[in-house]
C-alpha cells in the first residue's frame, strides 16, 4: 500500500519521523513536502496536492502533519473523495474507528500536542483498521451525495 505524505513547518520533523518509520514497516511513502523546513510556508501548499492523489489512488492512504492537525484535515477534506480524520491527543484508539467507521483515508496529526511515539502508535492503529462497511456504509453514501 502507498502512503502519501505532508506536512507543513510545524509537522516538519514529526514527518521526516514518520516516513523512516512507515519505511522500517514496509510501507511505500511518497513525500508530498514540505522538503525543507520554513515557518512561512503554509499548509494548504502541501496538504491539498497530498489529498488529490489520495484522491486518484484508491488503493493508497495519507498522513498529514501541521501543528493542531486541524487546518490539515479542513484542507484535506476540500478534495472530493477525502475523508480526512484528526489525530491530536489520546488513546490511539480514535485513529483506529475513524478507519473502522469513518473509512478515513487520511490521518491528520497534530506534531504540536502529540510525540512522536504517540503519533507512531496513532498510525499503527489506523493503517492496521480495516472498514467495518454495514451501517456505517450508509452513512458515507450520503455525505457522497453532498459531494455530488
Amino acid at each position: 500500500m502507498k502512503i502519501y505524505i505532508a506536512a507543513d513547518h510545524a509537522g516538519f520533523y514529526l514527518k521526516k519521523t514518520l516516513i523512516q518509520y512507515l519505511g522500517i514497516k514496509g510501507y511505500e511513502v511518497e513525500d508530498c513536502g514540505a522538503y525543507e523546513m520554513d515557518e512561512k510556508d503554509d499548509y494548504p501548499d502541501f496538504i491539498v496536492p497530498c489529498a488529490k492523489k489520495v484522491a486518484s489512488d484508491k488503493d493508497s492512504l495519507g498522513i498529514v502533519i501541521g501543528g493542531s492537525g486541524n487546518g490539515e484535515a479542513i484542507a484535506a477534506n476540500k478534495v472530493k473523495g477525502i475523508r480526512a480524520a484528526v489525530y491530536n491527543s489520546g488513546r490511539a484508539e480514535i485513529a483506529k474507528l475513524a478507519r473502522e467507521h469513518n473509512n478515513a483515508n487520511i490521518l491528520s496529526l497534530g506534531a504540536r500536542f502529540i510525540t512522536p511515539d504517540e503519533a507512531k502508535r496513532a498510525v499503527t492503529a489506523w493503517l492496521e483498521a480495516e472498514f467495518e462497511g454495514g451501517r456505517h456504509e450508509a452513512r458515507l453514501k450520503k455525505m457522497e451525495e453532498i459531494d455530488k
